[in-house]
């Protein structure tokens, strides 16, 4: 009969408004963003366990907000993209929003650290890598990629032209050479033309000097170097123009002196 009533009595206990008040204040402190704070105390029954559900709540939301708050620090601060959330003691939901924030820094740090890469080998020379960009890689992420790839294969049809114009010209003697433009554009085009400006200049230089020298060993000395040139080019000009003006005096004048001499008797 005792043991009844003793139920009954636990069964109705009615908590005070002074029990009640260290959970109202905790919540309201939670509520406004501080998950340091802990229900101090409950008297014994239902209350005791709600408090303890409470404070462990805390304790794994203060897990999250301090991971967060590390890997922000580590990432953003330090510049080290390998740092993801460690998992806390909570399980479903909790362990789901790690898992997604680490999947959303994969997502955002991934294609930094692959351009990066690719940036890096370019520095030093190689263009041969470039940025993958699968199923995954969508919206700016993708225009990231296609932009340093598409910069990479400017630079790349570049070189390869650039290279191939002055081992044409420059080791092979084929004078004329000219890099192809197409697929080029803005500067890379400019720099592209300002090189097939000099390969044609200059191969009209050296074709209009080899014409004169060649008519001058077969004896035609009536031929000068007529290009435009300047610097060094225009001294070779007039070098070449004044050795033909010298032949062709020197020629005059003894063919003068033989005439005279053989033909004459003077």
């Amino acid at each position: 009969m005792s043991r009844t009533i003793a139920e009954k009595d636990e069964t109705e206990r009615r908590y005070s408004e002074s029990d009640l008040r260290p959970l109202l204040d905790t919540l309201t402190v939670w509520r406004d963003g501080d998950f340091r704070r802990r229900v101090p105390h409950a008297p014994p029954g239902m209350l005791s366990e709600i408090r303890l559900l409470l404070n462990e709540l805390a304790d794994r939301r203060e897990h999250l907000a301090n991971e967060l708050a590390r890997v922000r620090r580590e990432v953003v601060k330090e510049g080290r993209f390998g740092e993801r959330l460690t998992p806390g003691p909570g399980v479903g939901s909790w362990a789901e929003s790690v898992e997604s924030v680490n999947d959303l820094i994969d997502a955002l740090v991934t294609p930094v650290t692959g351009a990066a890469d690719v940036i890096d080998a370019v520095a030093k020379g190689d263009l041969n890598r470039r940025i993958d960009l699968d199923r995954t890689a969508r919206g700016e992420v993708r225009r990231l990629g296609k932009a340093i790839n598409g910069m990479v294969d400017q630079l790349a049809l570049f070189t390869s032209e650039v290279t191939r114009v002055t081992r044409d010209v420059g080791t092979e003697g084929k004078l004329g050479g000219r890099a192809n433009l197409r697929g080029m554009s803005g500067s890379w085009r400019d720099l592209t033309d300002a090189v097939n400006t000099m390969s044609g200049r200059v191969s009209a230089q050296v074709r209009d000097i080899a014409v004169v020298t060649t008519a001058v060993a077969r004896g035609d000395l009536s031929r000068k170097v007529t290009v435009d040139a300047v610097g060094e080019m225009f001294e070779l000009k007039n070098t070449v123009n004044t050795m033909v003006d010298q032949l062709s005096a020197f020629a005059e004048e003894v063919t003068r002196v033989a005439r005279e001499v053989g033909t004459e008797g003077q």
